[in-house]
């Protein structure tokens, strides 16, 4: 059985992480298959949205540390190298994806498993799930972007408190935070996902694509950096299909119908 199971329906491409054994922690082969079918995603124009979801009771109980027990046989730099190359590349191919990510948190999201949920535009969590900054009890520091994505989502001061304790977090609690978007009962929560990836399928693609891009990027620059991107992605959008077909559909008083070019 894959562990990684991926299916594209009405132009959404889910990915279901399948080691329910295990919490759905993962291995190296998992997060290298993730990060090609996010990419491939990116390139073809009939995949228009992704959802990244979990079999069983966890989401994501993290990376996989089974082997991991030693550090006698590693030299310096073996542990930033498999980071950058690793969790790092993980997080990078979630937040640069072209296309919209929905996390459906169907269960224990901890470790790199919350940072990746986190990474993804949109956030649904059952009621049952649980987010966890699991790192400090192992005596480690947090990877896979954490320390980058947490403060930007609640502030230095919430991160620092959910990093240095380490307490699970409910999904109403993650919600109040605004960490994610929604808490769903635990039996709607397939529907609601699927929902909201159909809307985003039918949007037009180009123009969330631009607008994840000019979001992501808005921390991390100045005024006038960001209003130079916001005008040079107009100009780049304003050249779609879709965005031809918005201005045209206004015009008519109909609804507008976006193909994703």
């Amino acid at each position: 059985m894959p562990t990684v199971l991926h299916e594209t329906a009405d132009q959404v491409l889910t990915l279901t992480l399948n080691r329910p054994e295990a919490l759905n922690a993962l291995t190296p082969d998992q997060r290298e298959e993730i990060i090609h079918l996010l990419s491939r995603a990116s390139a073809t124009p009939d995949i228009r949205a992704v959802v990244i979801t979990g079999t069983g009771r966890g989401f994501c109980a993290g990376a996989d540390l089974r082997g991991a027990a030693t550090t006698a046989e590693r030299t310096a730099g073996d542990v930033a190298r498999t980071l950058r190359t690793g969790a790092q590349r993980l997080i990078a191919a979630v937040l640069d994806c072209e296309k919209p990510v929905i996390a459906s948190v169907n269960g224990t999201a901890a470790g790199l498993g919350a940072h990746l949920a986190l990474a993804c535009d949109l956030v649904l969590a059952a009621e049952s799930a649980k987010f966890i900054e699991v790192f400090v009890r192992r005596g480690l520091i947090p990877d896979g972007g954490g320390a980058y994505l947490l403060p930007r989502l609640i502030g230095p001061q919430r991160a620092k408190e959910l990093m240095f304790f380490g307490d699970a977090l409910t999904a109403t609690q993650a919600e109040h935070l605004g960490l994610i978007n929604r808490v769903i009962p635990d039996t709607d929560l397939s529907h609601t996902t699927q929902s909201w990836a159909e809307r985003l399928a039918t949007a037009p693609t180009r123009a969330l694509a631009l607008t994840k891009q000019l979001v992501n990027a808005s921390l991390d620059t100045d005024r006038a950096t960001a209003f130079a991107a916001e005008a040079a992605a107009q100009e780049i959008n304003m050249t779609t299909a879709d965005a031809r077909e918005g201005i045209r559909s206004f015009a008519e008083r109909r609804k507008a119908t976006y193909e994703g070019r």
